[in-house]
């Protein structure tokens, strides 16, 4: 561990005021372990607790408070909870979807003076206008409408003061506490949990710079330019830097929006069906995909009901899959939905993922025990938590690695089935995932595929054409100078054979005169009649040696 809890002692105390002032203890279930009872009396010690209760409100507003003022890293942990409506309550999920878009705003003369300060201008040599009241505040960033002096309608996003200094005091918090729990539970360390959080602090410090959202943003909308599947808005680069971001104004309305949808008539399955197109489209054919698909940055035009297309904001997490790794997840899914869990175990054995000296048998069969009452049902009857709770189980006991590039994809793939079990419950993932896993296997590892390869490596083997006879001739000094080689290590061989028998007898001679010496120096030193015996355990022994 780099640093020793006492360097977080004050962030620990916050945390400690806050979740005793808004009760958090009230929220847990009392059946839990003795550790999270202890956690929950450890509340109830903090002077906070007893404030009047007036001070707090209901308990699912208690619980997004609590996530704001705690800051960045649990609102991202608030916007991931709010997408599984299948693990709380609707009404404290419907308080968390507010953490998507809807918190606490700063000040607008801060965003002013931050824009200023990060374009070098006036503001109002910026904006024909640009509106005070924030449209949209998020976790790490707020936005505010304005119009370019073209007329043209954008949003400028300002990041929030000092939010990446927030990310590294928390998750510096997060890094200390994984250390101590794979110190004191061994079993936890398979998990890589100082690996996966440093991931996920680079991740949320990408977050916080917004250049590197306006180029994904771009390349995003690039890869889906005239796409009947998905639109993202155009950014202007001008007027973005790592703290502000202009892009274009778009009229959509939000995925969890429900009552809107069905009042525009948007044929839910098809809108399901996209979505889950699209995802692997990001996946697969791009390699790069929108890895925060919260209800807040995925929206819907409603100009074409019966085809709709979805839009993609704040593109600000992307993730991306070595080829090896891609290969091995498209062959994962498709193992699942064709029911075969040899392959599947076959798949993550040559992946490195399953320890030497495992029973793959055994482990297919637990495999297949948990997996397939999920492949039976459709998206709205399948139940999440226990499911994964098995898997992670699964990997405890076989000693499973879990790689840590997954991470990224695995909290993807949550936001996709949340947004789908939402959307519309009925959805087949695995009969409309076969097709197009199938199609995207064929188009890298089959015939085509090859001549592809073949055909884009053509235009380098034309270039290394006038080069061919030297290389040849190279070849064939370093084949001369390989044959030269062996044939001195040959000779070198041939004369050791020659030279080791002789060697050989010249060290038997040694030791038999050795073990005469010795039975002639102990017959000295002994009577006459016991000379016989010293002198055959020396020929013995020499004999013996020799």
């Amino acid at each position: 561990m780099k640093h020793g809890w006492w360097s977080h002692l004050y962030r620990m105390l916050t945390m400690w005021r806050i979740l005793a002032f808004y009760q958090i203890d009230q929220l847990l279930p009392s059946a839990l372990p003795w550790p999270i009872q202890l956690l929950k009396l450890c509340f109830r010690m903090h002077p906070a607790w007893w404030m009047p209760s007036t001070a707090r409100g209901p308990a699912e507003q208690r619980l997004r408070l609590a996530c704001e003022e705690l800051g960045p890293v649990f609102i991202k942990l608030g916007q991931l909870v709010a997408t599984r409506r299948d693990l709380l309550p609707p009404r404290i999920l419907d308080e968390l979807t507010q953490l998507q878009d809807n918190v606490r705003p700063f000040s607008p003369s801060i965003a002013i003076a931050l824009i200023e300060l990060e374009l070098g201008r006036p503001l109002n040599e910026l904006f024909l206008r640009f509106d005070i009241q924030p449209l949209a505040a998020a976790s790490i960033a707020q936005v505010h409408t304005a119009q370019l002096f073209d007329e043209r309608e954008v949003v400028v996003k300002i990041l929030r003061p000092q939010i990446a200094d927030a990310v590294r005091t928390d998750m510096a918090l997060l890094l200390a506490l994984a250390g101590q729990i794979e110190q004191r539970w061994p079993e936890a360390g398979r998990l890589h949990l100082q690996r996966v959080i440093l991931d996920y602090e680079k991740t949320l410090l990408n977050e916080c710079d917004l250049k590197r959202e306006a180029d994904n943003a771009q390349k995003l909308r690039q890869n889906f330019l005239n796409s009947p599947l998905l639109y993202v808005p155009w950014v202007e680069p001008s007027l973005s830097t790592s703290s502000i971001m202009v892009s274009e104004r778009i009229y959509g309305v939000p995925i969890n929006r429900d009552s809107e949808i069905s009042r525009a008539g948007i044929n839910r399955k098809v809108l399901a069906e996209t979505g889950l197109t699209v995802f692997f489209t990001q996946l697969f054919r791009d390699n790069f995909f929108h890895a925060d698909m919260h209800p807040g940055n995925v929206f819907v035009e409603l100009d074409n009901p019966e085809q709709p297309r979805y839009i993609a904001l704040d593109c600000a997490i992307i993730g991306s899959l070595r080829k090896k790794d891609q290969l091995a997840v498209a062959r994962l899914g498709l193992a699942l939905t064709q029911r075969d869990f040899a392959e599947l175990i076959r798949v993550a054995w040559g992946s490195g993922w399953i320890p030497p000296g495992t029973d793959l048998e055994d482990l297919e069969d637990a495999v297949r025990d948990l997996i397939t009452p999920v492949l039976d049902q459709t998206i709205a009857t399948i139940n999440f938590a226990p499911t994964l709770l098995g898997l992670l189980d699964l990997a405890r006991r076989y000693r499973l690695i879990i790689p840590t590039q997954f991470v990224i994809l695995l909290k993807t793939l949550v936001h996709v089935e949340g947004l789908g079990r939402g959307l519309y419950p009925d959805l087949d993932i695995w009969s409309l995932s076969r097709p197009l896993l199938s199609q995207w296997l064929a188009d890298q590892i089959g015939p085509q595929a090859l001549w592809r390869s073949a055909s884009a490596a053509l235009p380098q083997w034309l270039t290394m054409l006038p080069e061919l006879p030297y290389m040849v001739h190279d070849a064939l000094l370093g084949r001369q100078g390989q044959l030269t080689l062996q044939q001195e290590q040959q000779q070198h061989v041939q004369d050791l054979a020659e030279t080791l028998p002789a060697q050989l007898r010249r060290q038997r001679q040694i030791l038999l005169a050795s073990g005469i010496w010795l039975a002639t120096g102990m017959a000295l030193h002994l009577s006459t009649e016991h000379l016989a015996w010293p002198l055959a355990a020396g020929l013995m022994l020499g004999w013996l040696l020799t």
